[in-house]
């Protein structure tokens, strides 16, 4: 089992929803984050002041998937949430040893 992390542009949440039902993702959390990477965020005017935003507003997307359908999550989160600009985003993949269903009681793949 896998567990991505993706963190991406607000505005393209919808569509990655969108393209994680269809290739049959059950679940995902969603947070809304704030950070900077290369983006380093920028500079903006307000009532004659200038300043800084350091740290821009970013979604965090969490799923937990079969090994099998890991590739395709990575590659469904890449296309759907490119932009082709800075600030699109990184996904993050790492191995997920045991999960299980609270109310079932069931574990492994079966809790996913």
């Amino acid at each position: 089992m896998k567990f991505i992390t993706a963190v991406i542009k607000p505005f393209k949440l919808d569509e990655v929803r969108e393209a994680l039902s269809e290739i049959g993702v059950q679940g995902i959390t969603v947070t809304e984050v704030k950070g900077f990477g290369r983006q380093k965020g920028h500079t903006e005017l307000y009532r004659g002041a200038e300043y800084v935003i350091d740290f821009l507003p970013k979604v965090k997307l969490e799923v937990a998937v079969s090994d099998k359908l890991a590739k395709k999550v990575v590659e469904a989160i890449t296309k759907s949430a490119l932009t082709g600009k800075i600030g699109d985003g990184k996904i993050f993949v790492m191995g997920l040893d045991q999960v299980q269903r609270i109310r079932t009681g069931e574990t492994g793949e079966d809790a996913l």
